[in-house]
């Protein structure tokens, strides 16, 4: 499954729009169980509380664009095309189908297996504050649960099929989702 200019186009934005419709349900969930539960709509944090999301906000967005650096928007949208498309046709993991990229362990990799991720929490962790919506703080857990059970386990198994002892030796020694952290990686 070789990509041509004209299918990264249509992969760019079927990924754009599957992440976006992705992202639209997670919030509407979050909504639904803030409407059934009864639980305020808003949680009414104080000013110095919304300014520290702005804070957390532009470092969700600062740790986006050091990933950036290493791995091009471009390529983070084909590789995540790739993915789905390997999910939905159970293609072998170890097929490159198209992606051209190489194992980078640089940048915010250094510190965390999958940066990306953990931008999209930091960016909604800043967003819950900025905004004090009760949806967005639930919002938070969902996507780490989707991350962490769904989307790594399944990326993880893609690398080592990919990159081998390389990605193994890789994650043994690098946190998963957050940096800084002592739980290591627990097999693939």
């Amino acid at each position: 499954m070789s990509l041509t200019e004209t299918k990264v186009g249509r992969a760019a934005a079927l990924t754009i729009t599957m992440v976006t419709l992705f992202v639209l349900a997670v919030l509407g969930v979050s909504f639904l169980i803030v409407t059934i539960s009864g639980l305020p709509f808003s949680l009414d944090l104080p000013i110095p509380a919304r300014i520290f999301g702005v804070v957390i906000l532009m470092a969700g967005l600062a740790v986006m664009g050091w990933l950036f650096e290493y791995r091009g928007p471009a390529n983070v949208i084909l590789s995540t095309y790739v993915s789905f498309v390997k999910s939905a046709r159970k293609i072998p993991l170890s097929e490159r189908s198209g992606r051209k990229e190489t194992f980078v362990v640089g940048g915010p990799q250094r510190y965390v297996r999958h940066p990306l991720y953990f931008g999209v929490i930091v960016m909604v962790i800043g967003w819950a504050l900025l905004t004090s919506r009760t949806f967005v703080f639930i919002s938070i857990v969902l996507f780490v649960l989707w991350f962490r059970y769904v989307v790594i386990p399944f990326e993880e198994k893609e690398l080592y099929a990919l990159f081998g002892e390389e990605y193994k030796e890789y994650a043994d020694e690098t946190p998963m989702l957050f940096p800084f952290t002592k739980s290591k990686r627990r097999g693939l």
